[in-house]
This record gives C-alpha cells, structure tokens and sequence, in this order.
C-alpha cells in the first residue's frame, strides 16, 4: 500500500540526489525548470506513480489510507453514471444481494436512493456525494486509464497499463467492478485473456454477485464462457438472488447455446423454469426452488416470485418459449400452463417473438396462443400493452412477423405507452426491412 510519508522521502531523497548530479536523478528531473524544487521532484514521483500530480497522488493515498484495500476506484467520468450505479446498488441491495445488503449494513445507510449515494461516495473514499462528483469530472488514475483501453478495446495499451501497475487486477472499481468483469462485459475475449494471463481471479464477483461468467451469459458468448471455463470459473455461483448462476442468466435472455455450454458443467439449480428452458424436463428436481433471481439488472421492475404451483408452471412456460423448446411447450400446456400468462414482463409468446424464436412462436400459436395479446416487457417505461408483433419488429425478427401477420397479427394496434403501432416499433428499432414488410402489409 502507497504510504505518503514514505512517498514524500522519496521525493526528498530525488532532490537531493539531483542536487548532488546523480545522473538518473537528473535525467528524471529533466524536465523541471531550474532551480530544482521539493514540488518539481514530488510531481516525478506522482508521475512514476501513475498521478498527474503530487495533489491528485495524495488525495488517492489518503483515501486509501481511510478505506483500506477495499477502496473503490472511480473510472468514469459522467456523474450520472454514478448515480446509475448507486441505483443499481439499491435494486441489487432490495432484492436481497449479500454483498450490495452488507454495503448498506456497513455504514448504517437505509436502503434509499439517499442511503444508496453515501455508500457508493463511501466505498470511493469520499465523505460526501458532491466530494465523489468533483472527483470524477478530472480523472486520470492507472485504473482509469486500464478502464480506458477496455472500452476502446486497445489490447495492447491495457497490457502495457498493467504492466506498468500490475496491481490493477486486483483492483475494485464502482460497486466492485473489476477490469475482468469490464472486459467480459466489453464482450472482447482478448481483453479477457490479457487479464488472465495477468492473474486477474476469474472468481471475482462484484456488488450484485456479478461474475465474468455471469456476463458471458448475459451477453450469449460461448468461447467467452469456454474460455473463463477453461480457467476454473465457477458456474454454480448466484447473482441478484438465489439461483440466479451464469446458466440462469442466459437462459434469461434466451441465450440457447451459451446455456448448453454452461450447462454441460452442471445445472444448477435444478428447478422446472432451468429445465424448461433447457428443454429436459425431467431434469427438474424440485420445480420452484431457487427462483428469487428474476431480473439481469434494475431496469426491470422490482418483483417477488412466489411458491404458486401456477405461477412456476407458468413461468415455466416462458423459459421453454424464450429458449425456442417447442416440445416442452406442449408439454408444460398440457400440464396446464395458461398461453396468456404474463408472470414477470412478458407473456410466452412475447418472449418468443422477441427472440425469433420461430418454433416456439409456431408451436404456441398452434396451441391457441392470441397473437394479439397485450402484456407487459422489459422496464416498465418499455413495455406497456404490447403485443408479441411489437416486439418480433423492434428486433428486426421478419420470419417471425411473417409467421405472426399469416396468424392474424394486427399490425395497427398501438403500445399503451408510446402509442406506437408494430412498424414505429421496428422504426425505433432501426429495422428498415420490417418497416418495410409492415407497411406493406398495411398497405403503405
């Protein structure tokens, strides 16, 4: 750990040095206007330190001296991404996170938006909200600059960063974010292996419980989750509630063949919506256990799963529909499962005609599914009164519109919050050839 006074006798003892005409200490002083002062040396050993200034390095170092290992490393430099983050601490911390509770346990803060800034100022080392915001608006740390390059994808300026500061991959970022999780998230597997050969801890799990694991399956990268696979991710941890493991999170979003993959390290848990989105039913051991993960991130509304028999069969469904598993389908409606049931953001048929998933689409419209069903989707300044044609356009699906409109799809009906009919969703969506396919069928 930097300590200032350790740092302030280096300085001291460059001076001198330079005084006596060492030539390295010269040569690390060149730039200094004559006489040579105590400031133009400390201002070296900020800059061989990673800082731009001797205040900017002691300001770092007295924060870590108050916060410990533990500090949180700003790398960001929009206030309002803070503001974002302590939201989604707040969401993580109410849907009963261990690690986003035990922040606000920390410092005796209530789960308010209020508590949720002076945890995240906090974890910055800051004593006030307004003291983390003039922080950011001039940042220029090793951790910054790592952060840079991952969102510029430079894979060799982040090996030359780390290089320099090898300690950055133990760093933490805000609410925990390391530079692997970055990278993942970057969804740029050379970034990723830069910081495994580095020894990042492929284990590491942020604020939510967020692993690089869980991103892979966020974002459906198979070789991302191979590769953090081949170096001992675990894929059995949880996020955002209990059961919520990378194999939850990408059967989430209907990332089929990521979850296979992840799947074939072991399915867990081991409850009916995980089998059903696997499609193998009989893998389901006890149907509605472990299902407080409902959502990726605090965009979707708050929610509380229940022990129903209808609701997990229901929801069942919807993972089934989400995953393209036409058999299980049939099987969960024949158990009793209703077609029109919107258990948490969308009916069945949405999430399918969301995902073009063209089979599960057809299987439940041959089964009776309404394919002018209002419902809800996503956050809820997203979806209000849409139906599965609003979706399957936004994204650009045109078998699945197809296949929609031959069923009876009514283009013209209007989303509750936008008003919007299915071709200013694919407009939205920026996906000219369904505007065109709509308009059309509408006849101009």
């Amino acid at each position: 750990m930097l300590n200032l006074e350790q740092l302030r006798k280096r300085a001291k003892d460059l001076l001198r040095a330079h005084r006596a005409g060492d030539p390295d200490a010269v040569a690390r002083l060149r730039a200094a206007r004559a006489p040579v002062r105590l400031a133009d040396a400390q201002h070296v050993i900020a800059r061989e330190n990673g800082f731009p200034s001797w205040p900017k390095l002691k300001s770092y170092v007295d924060r870590l001296r108050r916060t410990g290992p533990e500090l949180r490393h700003a790398y960001h430099e929009d206030p309002r991404y803070y503001t974002e983050r302590a939201l989604g601490l707040l969401a993580s911390a109410k849907d009963g996170t261990p690690a986003a509770v035990a922040s606000f346990t920390a410092i005796e803060a209530p789960l308010t938006r209020a508590g949720a800034r002076r945890v995240v100022a906090t974890e910055h080392g800051f004593d006030s909200w307004q003291a983390l915001l003039r922080h950011v608006r001039d940042l220029d740390e090793p951790f910054t600059r790592a952060y840079r390059a991952i969102e510029a994808r430079d894979v060799p300026e982040l090996a030359a960063v780390l290089a320099r500061f090898p300690g950055l991959v133990t760093a933490r970022g805000t609410n925990g974010n390391d530079l692997l999780g970055m990278a993942a998230a970057a969804c740029d597997e050379r970034l990723v292996r830069v910081l495994l050969d580095a020894g990042a801890d492929v284990g590491h799990a942020n604020a939510h419980g967020w692993t690089a694991l869980h991103q892979a399956g966020y974002a459906g990268l198979p070789e991302l989750a191979r590769m953090l696979l081949d170096a001992r991710a675990r894929p059995d941890v949880s996020a955002r509630g209990d059961g919520g493991t990378p194999l939850v999170v990408a059967l989430f979003w209907g990332h089929t063949p990521t979850a296979e993959l992840l799947a074939a390290h072991g399915v867990w848990p081991r409850n009916l919506r995980v089998a059903a989105g696997l499609g193998q039913l009989e893998l389901a051991e006890d149907a509605g256990a472990h299902r407080e993960f409902y959502r990726p991130h605090g965009g979707f509304p708050a929610w509380r799963p229940s022990d129903s028999a209808a609701e997990v069969l229901d929801e069942a469904l919807s993972w089934a529909a989400r995953n393209d598993q036409a058999d299980a389908i049939t099987e969960l409606v024949a158990r009793g499962a209703r077609l029109d049931a919107d258990v948490y953001r969308g009916t069945a048929l949405t999430w399918a005609a969301a995902g073009g998933k063209l089979r599960a689409v057809r299987r439940l419209l041959d089964l009776g599914a309404d394919p002018n069903a209002r419902g809800t989707f996503g956050g809820p300044d997203h979806g209000e009164g849409v139906t599965a044609l609003h979706l399957a356009a936004q994204h650009g699906h045109l078998p699945t519109i197809t296949l929609l409109l031959e069923r009876g799809a009514d283009p013209g009906i209007r989303d509750t919050i936008h008003h919007g009919d299915a071709a200013s969703w694919a407009d939205f969506g920026g996906q000219e050839a369904a505007v065109a396919l709509l308009r059309d069928r509408r006849g101009g």
